[in-house]
């Protein structure tokens, strides 16, 4: 698991081993959702809105390091 950004009470991570197309987490305490890179689109679980929408701006911006990451970690 690579932790990519943090915020205050939430971050985001890509993990090795994963399937699927290729998505980041977002998580926090009590929550945990796992996002398509490629869309921004909640692939399974949820998050605050206020924090999906700030973590969501923050892939936008980072997309390619998402992209490379997922890659390096999961071929």
């Amino acid at each position: 698991m690579v932790t990519l950004h943090r915020d205050l009470g939430w971050k985001i991570a890509v993990y090795g081993r994963e399937h699927g197309i290729p998505h980041f987490h977002i998580e926090g305490a009590g929550f945990r959702c796992s996002v398509s890179i490629g869309r921004g689109e909640v692939i399974v679980g949820a998050a605050p809105r206020r924090v999906f929408a700030a973590a969501n701006s923050w892939a936008r911006e980072n997309r390619e390091l998402l992209i490379k990451t997922w890659r390096e970690l999961n071929g």
